[in-house]
């Protein structure tokens, strides 16, 4: 009887904690700011979120026509084979990953994959990765910020996936300067060797395809030099899967 009632009374507590929240005290929109009980209010992914725009396959940069590739991809082809993206990190959206990235608000994490996700579903051709890896921050980045923001975004993402997630397949083998501090021109130089692939996990690469996850994509050199060192280490295909992706000027 006692364990019939305290059942029936967590139950209660649990709709009453249910109900404060969904209408007595509603959780705010990340981008309005108006209550409502979802982490973004219908409105504002109806305004800002899932309009499909042309885009190159490999890079994600968008395009003015049905090209397939952008003439950048056609000049130099990155390591990546594809990329998808979810939306062009501009406002109003890019707070979104401003949030979580400076502000910890790791709760907008599971919105952020749910959202690449499904940019990944609406792909004409999609070819789903064997397993998915994180970009890695360094040691001293990841004690200051407390968390990585790629990996709170990959792991929701492989469940939506349903594929294997490997957080410590890559490591930051070398501390770089944040790229978006670094002038265009010294980018690639500062990315040079910065990736390495653990050992324990290198056999596991052998004509393995490759998911990276990230927050934003900007230069593209941070991915490229991730996917570089998964190719050497024998990966046959790399496909880049991140939230946010920075226009071209």
């Amino acid at each position: 009887m006692r364990t019939a009632t305290r059942h029936r009374l967590e139950a209660a507590w649990q709709a009453l904690r249910q109900w404060l929240g969904a209408t007595v005290l509603p959780a705010q929109c990340a981008l309005c700011g108006i209550g409502c009980p979802q982490v973004l209010c219908p409105p504002c992914r109806a305004q800002y979120l899932g309009q499909i725009q042309p885009r190159c396959r490999q890079c994600a940069n968008p395009l003015d026509d049905v090209a397939t590739l952008c003439g950048r991809c056609l000049r130099h082809r990155p390591a990546y084979d594809a990329t998808v993206t979810a939306f062009d990190y501009a406002a109003p959206v890019d707070q979104l990953l401003l949030q979580l990235k400076f502000g910890a608000r790791l709760a907008l994490a599971p919105l952020l994959a749910e959202l690449l996700h499904v940019a990944i579903q609406q792909q004409p051709v999609w070819e789903a990765p064997q397993l998915l890896c994180p970009v890695p921050l360094g040691p001293a980045r990841l004690a200051e910020r407390g968390f990585n923001q790629a990996l709170e975004i990959a792991r929701p993402l492989a469940r939506l996936l349903d594929v294997p997630l490997q957080p410590r397949l890559a490591l930051r083998v070398r501390d770089t300067r944040a790229q978006s501090g670094v002038a265009p021109q010294e980018r690639q130089a500062n990315l040079a060797h910065a990736f390495a692939i653990a050992p324990e996990h290198a056999p596991s690469l052998q004509e393995c395809h490759v998911g990276i996850v990230d927050d934003v994509m900007s230069s593209g050199h941070t991915v490229n030099a991730l996917a570089a060192a998964c190719k050497s280490a024998g990966a046959a295909r790399v496909s880049i899967l991140v939230v946010a992706r920075t226009p071209p000027h």
